[in-house]
This record gives C-alpha cells, sequence and structure tokens, in this order.
C-alpha cells in the first residue's frame, strides 16, 4: 500500500503553479520592453547567442525538481509487510445520504459537505474500531467496505458527491440493508449502524428495516441533517435552484419525524446537526458505550520509506540545470560530428 507520512505537505503544490505563473509575468514584461527597442525579430538577429529555448529549459528543470521536492518531503511511503492484527474494538458502518437536497445550505456550507466534516471528525476519535461507508440517494452502494485503515477511509470521503448515485431519491431502508449485509463474521463485538441524513425518505419502509436490525442486535444512530425552516437546494452554476412543475422553487426541511422514528425503531439515538459539535459529541459518547471485543484486521505492519529515489532526481535536475548556460556556446556550433 502506498501512502505519504506527512500529507499536509502536498498542499505546497500550488508552490510551482505559482512560481510558473510569476515567471510568465516577468517574460511578458520583458517582452513589453523589448518592443520598445524595436521590432522583436530585427532585434533576435543583432542577439545571436541569446538563447529564449535555455531560459525555459531553465524554468521547467527548477519546476520539475520543485515539484518532485514536495512529493519528497510529503514522506512517501510503501507498505512492505502485511500482518494480522488483534484489537479490542467494534464495528461501525456509515449510511450518508448523498442526494440533491444535502446541497441545500441550511448548514454551512451545505448539509453534504457538514456531514462529510462530521464524518472526518468521527473517524480522527475512532481507535481501534472498524468502519465502513455506504452512500445513497434513490439506490445505495458501498463506497468502503468494513475497514480498520483510517487514511483510505477519509481519502475515500474525499470523493464523495451527490454523482456518486445516479438514481435520485432517498432510500434509508435499501442503505440499511446493504449496511446489514456489510458487517463481518459474527462475533462478541457490538455493530451500529449510524445513518446521516435530512430524512426525505420516499423510496421505502426505512423504520421497518430499522426494526430488522434491532432484531440483530445492530443499533441504528441517526444525524438530522437541515434546519426544519429548510433550505432551497442550488442547481447550475447560475445562482438557480432547483423548481417544480410549475417553476416554484423546492424548499427541503430536515424531516425530523422520520430521523426520529428510525433511530426508536433501531434503538439508537437521534441528534439534529447543527453548525457546532453537539451531534459528534452524542454520537461519539455512543459509540465509545458498544462493547468492544477482538477484532481481527490485516493492516500493513511495515512502511519502507521512498524519499531517497526523489532525492536523487531532485539533485540530478538541479545538476543539469547548473550547467546549462543561459547563452549559446559559439563552440558548439562550430563542433561538427560528422
Amino acid at each position: 500500500m502506498f501512502r505519504f507520512s506527512d500529507p499536509d505537505y502536498l498542499y505546497l503544490l500550488i508552490l510551482p503553479l505559482l512560481f510558473f505563473g510569476l515567471f510568465l509575468l516577468l517574460n511578458r514584461r520583458d517582452q513589453k520592453q523589448l518592443r520598445k527597442y524595436g521590432n522583436p525579430q530585427l532585434l533576435k538577429a543583432l542577439m545571436p547567442e541569446v538563447s529564449t529555448a535555455r531560459r525555459w529549459l531553465h524554468v521547467l528543470l527548477q519546476l520539475t525538481a520543485l515539484l518532485v521536492g514536495v512529493f519528497m518531503v510529503a514522506g512517501p511511503q510503501f507498505g512492505s509487510k502485511l500482518e494480522k492484527q488483534k484489537r479490542q474494538g467494534a464495528e461501525v458502518i456509515v449510511a450518508l445520504d448523498v442526494s440533491n437536497s444535502m446541497m441545500a445550505e441550511d448548514l454551512i456550507p451545505n448539509r453534504l459537505e457538514k456531514s462529510k466534516q462530521t464524518l472526518s471528525r468521527l473517524i480522527d476519535q475512532l481507535a481501534n474500531d472498524k468502519i465502513g461507508l455506504i452512500v445513497f440517494a434513490g439506490e445505495a452502494y458501498t463506497q468502503l467496505p468494513i475497514t480498520a485503515d483510517y487514511i483510505s477511509a477519509k481519502m475515500f470521503l474525499n470523493t464523495i458527491s451527490t454523482e456518486l448515485v445516479p438514481t435520485q431519491g432517498t432510500a434509508i431502508g435499501s442503505a440499511i440493508q446493504l449496511a446489514l449485509r456489510s458487517f463481518g463474521l459474527d462475533q462478541e463485538a457490538e455493530r451500529a449502524i449510524v445513518v446521516i441524513t435530512d430524512g426525505e425518505n420516499h423510496e421505502d419502509d426505512a423504520v421497518l428495516q430499522a426494526q430488522e436490525a434491532q432484531k440483530l442486535g445492530i443499533k441504528i444512530h441517526v444525524i438530522g441533517m437541515g434546519s426544519l425552516k429548510g433550505a432551497p437546494i442550488p442547481q447550475g452554476l447560475n445562482n438557480d435552484y432547483h423548481k417544480d412543475k410549475e417553476g416554484n422553487v423546492v424548499i427541503t426541511k430536515l424531516n425530523e419525524e422520520m430521523c426520529q422514528q428510525i433511530a426508536l425503531a433501531g434503538g439508537g439515538v437521534y441528534v439534529r446537526a447543527d453548525n457546532t459539535n453537539t451531534a459528534l459529541r452524542v454520537l461519539n459518547k455512543e459509540l465509545d458505550s458498544m462493547k468492544k471485543s477482538d477484532i481481527e484486521t490485516t493492516v500493513y505492519a511495515e512502511y519502507d520509506e521512498q524519499f531517497q529515489a526523489l532525492a536523487w532526481i531532485v539533485l540530478l535536475l538541479l545538476f543539469v540545470d547548473m550547467f546549462i548556460l543561459d547563452k549559446k556556446n559559439p563552440a558548439l556550433r562550430r563542433l561538427k560530428l560528422f
């Protein structure tokens, strides 16, 4: 498995773009200054040793060295050894609503992004528990099979959008059904399903599926996303909103009653999300109280550092750049190999 030990350094990848943009601005300024003295094509004949290509080659080599250097300091690593470990933990599967109504902006920045932020913080606070991720709208799909690899979980989280599920709607029952099939083999550890949704269920009987889960000893916790007042659903890039057949702007509201019914039927808790971390604190308290048992998981136990190869590439690029002259070498022009 490949990973970066310090992925925050990857934000520095913006530096090569900034430097290239600065080079283009300076180059444009120089060309403008050159035109003040006459036609650039005529002036070029008066400066036969000046090489524009060499100038661009310098920039290309330096930017490439900077780009590779950023990847180097981020600490590239390859997992070199797989081993099975036993940990004391529980199993949690999160079912995340990605229907269009989750783009409503009654939470900051919108319901879906707030859900992803909440889930990211939840993953950060997990210790030895396993987590899986399901996305649903009109249908439900497994986004991440249940795992103890929290780094992969957060990577998959970044790819979530309303475009993941082509069929629109809100099939909470289907998501719960899929979650029940996604748990591992029977074991003593407790299991829970966390449903993050605005509760606008139109496709199936989610309450019935929650009752089935409780019969199996699996609790259903629900985080309600949105407000009771509601908000319009953004559509397109022109600050437009989703409208019904009569041309009226559709207002999507949190169906808190549905969320409460699902949580009650599933023996779990319901909490409404807001622009604080209240929902996360309540949920963490419930998950911490779950019974733990030995969970066997396969993990990469050793990682080999790979920065050395990138360091050699950077040195080679800088070495080549150092020996490229800014001007053409007259002696090389007279050199005839054939």
